[in-house]
């Protein structure tokens, strides 16, 4: 009886120290596995001076999700406008962006559009707290999160933290798969300043249309390739001459804007216009040169969303005003496809970490050409 006692005994203090060896490895005795976070290095901003500092911070552990090790991230305008405040008071410190591409080095348990060793790419959407009713148009979802800053529970850091960043884990549903066509450099920008462009491109633009694409940043340079690429005629607006040259060399006929005086030619020329300048400008000259009835789209978002026109110059021109906000992720998807069969390339100057707040200076003071990607190896 002693002796099966002992045996029993033995049994129960082996267990337990195999017990103890699994929940010290992040493993319970039920076989369930607690996950750390995950440890990432980035770059981040600390306040609205527009300086960023590196920043060890953890990410959420891999739960129906995908991980992540970004290859390249890419710099927008919109981080700039977000991290200076621009855009409403944010919460510091914040990894900002959303233009990030990698390969996928863990998958969650009922993850079934990804496996370890994809491509995969993250725009300006990382989450739904319902994905079931965020339809095909996620991006005006009002449970829909976005890349950084926005309040988020399932974060260490209680809100979301972007792309600049050597690792990210993301839902799987707001990853898309990157065309092995696409190297990582020329996919990262697609995620935001392509897909931002395409989607109204898409929606009011058909083949032989006249097109007019104004402001030539990171946005408008990869407006006009898509639009070419469509089948239609471009003429490029630009405030800087050293432009012209590229403008001209993608295939499009450039503009050099000194005033509105310059605009008066083009008048109920265009089928359709783009606008990608990320301030507040003098519109109605640009908003004349659509031919009755035809779109004028904003892509970009200046200081506190708003822009001023004037009620008459619409009605006169009969032109469509509207603006538009990224894409889908179904239309993300169809995009990078198109752009890497089509041969629509991003002109990129790859940077380190060091070099990220001169290349927001850079952007600012319209030298980027065209869009500045991060190394995250340099973190």
């Amino acid at each position: 009886m002693n002796e099966i006692k002992n045996k029993e005994r033995r049994e129960f203090l082996a267990k337990a120290a195999v017990a103890g060896v699994a929940i010290g490895a992040g493993t319970n005795i039920f076989g369930a596995v607690n996950k750390p976070n995950i440890a990432c290095k980035g770059w981040a901003a600390f306040d609205e001076s527009g300086e960023l500092k590196p920043w060890k911070f953890e990410r959420r552990a891999v739960g129906d999700d995908i991980l992540i090790e970004v290859m390249a991230t890419s710099i927008c305008h919109s981080d700039i406008h977000t991290e200076l405040g621009h855009w409403g008071k944010q919460i510091y410190p914040q990894v900002p962006g959303h233009e990030i591409v990698g390969l996928v080095r863990e998958v969650g348990k009922n993850v079934k559009n990804f496996k370890i060793g994809d491509r995969a790419g993250v725009g300006c959407m990382v989450d739904n707290t319902d994905i079931a009713t965020a339809g095909l148009e996620e991006q005006y979802s009002p449970n829909t999160i976005f890349t950084y800053g926005h309040p988020y529970p399932k974060e260490p850091t209680g809100i979301s933290q972007g792309g600049y960043s050597d690792y990210f884990v993301v839902n799987s549903h707001f990853a898309i798969h990157i065309p092995n066509e696409l190297s990582w450099d020329e996919a990262a920008p697609l995620m935001c300043a392509g897909i931002t462009t395409y989607s109204p491109i898409m929606k009011y633009m058909k083949k032989g249309d006249n097109v007019a694409i104004i402001g030539i940043g990171g946005l408008g340079h990869l407006g006009i390739k898509i639009a070419i690429a469509k089948g239609a005629k471009v003429t490029a607006f630009t405030t800087t001459k050293s432009k012209i040259k590229d403008i001209e060399s993608w295939g499009a006929k450039a503009v050099l804007v000194k005033s509105s005086d310059d605009l008066a030619p083009f008048r109920a020329k265009f089928d359709f216009a783009l606008s990608t300048i990320p301030y507040e400008f003098e519109m109605e000259p640009y908003i004349a040169m659509v031919k009755p009835f035809g779109n004028f789209t904003l892509v970009g978002m200046p200081i506190n969303f708003s822009q001023k026109t004037q009620t008459l110059n619409l009605a006169s021109t009969k032109v469509n005003l509207n603006a538009s906000l990224i894409g889908g992720m179904k239309e993300t998807a169809e995009m990078a496809e198109f752009c890497a069969k089509a041969g629509v390339r991003s002109n990129i100057v790859k940077i380190t970490g060091e070099q990220i707040n001169q290349a927001w200076r850079d952007v600012v003071a319209k030298r980027a050409r065209y869009r500045f990607v991060i190394d995250p190896k340099s973190f």
